[in-house]
């Protein structure tokens, strides 16, 4: 069956994410391809070791989210798409973020995949707090 809306699942949660849901989301008959990208906490950045980060969230990060998903939606040939970022204190390893998205063809979904990706992470309002083993921290993203 097809949905007519490409739009299938846009969240920001404080809960652990899940591939299979994400995946489930943007199954359709007529996607002959499907990009799945899964971001996770690394223990490194900028050559310093990453104990843990905590995200933030705007309020409206949500809504900006989904109109970053229209906007790819709008510029590529979609048929379902999700994306899903997490927010609270993550450890090492943990998911981040976990976007999908299903084209007729691959090379579609690869190419609408990754602007999803690009745009969420440079145009919706959730920054970044790393902490390091040394003590220091950081904060990134913040627009």
């Amino acid at each position: 069956m097809t949905h007519p809306d490409p739009l299938r699942l846009l969240a920001v949660r404080d809960t652990p994410l899940s591939l299979d849901e994400v995946y489930a989301a943007v199954g359709d008959a007529a996607a002959g391809g499907t990009a799945l990208f899964v971001s996770t906490v690394r223990d490194h950045d900028a050559g310093k070791p990453v104990t843990s980060l905590a995200y933030s969230a705007h309020p409206g990060a949500e809504a900006e989210l989904r109109r970053v998903a229209e906007q790819v939606a709008a510029d590529f040939p979609v048929r379902a798409l999700a994306a899903v970022h997490r927010t609270g204190l993550l450890a090492v390893g943990e998911i981040a973020v976990v976007a999908a998205v299903s084209c007729a063809h691959r090379a579609e979904a690869f190419a609408a995949c990754r602007r999803l990706v690009d745009d969420l992470k440079h145009q919706v309002p959730i920054w970044k707090h790393q902490l390091f083993a040394d003590g220091a921290e950081e904060w990134v993203g913040a627009c």
